[in-house]
């Protein structure tokens, strides 16, 4: 009648809540570890949260950059058509120990969260970084900022120049939804799906404007739904070849908005799954890109490094698949936040994973804890 682990948990490191993403490899079936031992390319890409430096302390400094190739930054805003700091503070004011000093004629253009990320690139010269835009608490604006020529040139410039700006090495965009599905005071329009074609081709025509001028390339990618509802609001065909990759959201396929307790990223589809509908699992999502001709080389898998929690299940089937009664304190809940029942990656590895009176339990046909 306790909790069950509705979710899977990865290498991850202490205190970050953490999106961990693995390239499907260069052919369908080509796992990460072959194709590294293949040579072909992979990525291993992180997405930092700018708030990770509040309660959970965990700072730029602390990220694995050896083990990674690129760092997704989250999140700039989008106001007025324009990208825009989402935090001043932290992405940028803040001084940390080494900061120069920030009176006239320092050689510091910022600091805080970005500086950091330049520095960790001079430790990792491979490492390359980019800055992701909107995410789910701040796209309710990307519908106007692609409604017309002139809206999305102004984007365009913006996000631009605010790459340019802060030394990042591409634009992430992620609008949750085109179409809508996100937030329910976002604005969304029928023609968000033609005009996210549209808001794309005008970043990719800058970026490539930019990047001729200087003598390199500027990646551009997005953060892609695994929803099939969702996936029909995009022009796969027409998208896929303005963006260097594509990140799909391959997890919150279940959570505490769902009716039973259930995987929180499905590797396959589990036939015991009562609500199971085509497409809520991670491989689906996948060969749905596949099937509207997306290379693999270009679809990069979504993995959470963190478990979601409900509590108040039956003592049947290890708690799957049953009815709860509600949501858990989470690693960083706490009363004033509410109860989210989401659990980072180092939280379960110390307190849950192996302790007294805890049991584990792996789903085969789903593939996952």
């Amino acid at each position: 009648t306790g909790s069950v682990w509705a979710g899977v948990a990865h290498w991850g490191r202490a205190g970050l809540l953490f999106c961990g993403l693995l390239a499907a490899g260069a052919s369908p079936g080509l796992s990460p570890a072959t194709a590294f031992a293949t040579g072909q390319p992979s990525l291993v890409i992180g997405y930092y949260p700018g708030w990770g430096i509040y309660g959970r302390g965990f700072e730029i400094a602390d990220l694995p950059g050896e083990k990674l190739t690129h760092v997704n930054y989250a999140f700039a805003n989008v106001v007025g058509g324009q990208c825009v700091l989402g935090d001043p503070w932290a992405d940028v004011e803040r001084h940390l120990p080494g900061d120069p000093w920030s009176g006239p004629g320092s050689d510091a253009p910022y600091f805080g969260n970005f500086r950091q990320l330049d520095l960790l690139q001079e430790r990792h010269p491979g490492l390359q970084t980019l800055i992701s835009v909107g995410g789910w608490t701040w796209s309710g604006n990307f519908s106007d900022a692609a409604l017309t020529p002139a809206s999305r040139a102004l984007f365009a410039t913006s996000c631009a120049d605010f790459m340019e700006t802060y030394g990042f090495d591409g634009i992430d965009i992620d609008w949750e939804y085109p179409g809508g599905g996100g937030l329910p005071s976002n604005t969304s329009r029928p023609e968000d799906t033609e005009n996210f074609t549209l808001l794309l081709q005008a970043v990719r025509s800058e970026l490539d404007m930019r990047g001729a001028a200087r003598g390199r390339h500027y990646l551009l990618t997005i953060a892609a739904p695994a929803g099939a509802d969702k996936i029909e609001n995009i022009e796969v065909e027409q998208i896929y070849p303005h963006l260097d990759f594509i990140n799909v959201m391959t997890y919150d396929v279940n959570g505490p908005w769902s009716p039973v307790s259930n995987f929180n990223a499905p590797l396959y589809p589990s036939p015991g799954d009562p609500t199971s509908t085509p497409g809520a699992n991670a491989d689906a999502a996948i060969q749905n890109y596949l099937g509207r001709g997306v290379p693999a080389d270009k679809l990069v898998l979504g993995v959470p490094f963190y478990g979601r929690a409900v509590q108040g299940v039956a003592n049947v089937n290890g708690g799957l698949f049953q009815s709860f009664t509600g949501t858990p304190m989470g690693t960083w809940d706490n009363a004033s936040t509410g109860a989210t029942g989401m659990f980072d990656y180092a939280d379960i590895a110390a307190n849950y994973v192996n302790q007294p009176g805890i049991d584990a339990y792996r789903d085969a046909d789903a593939g996952v804890p």
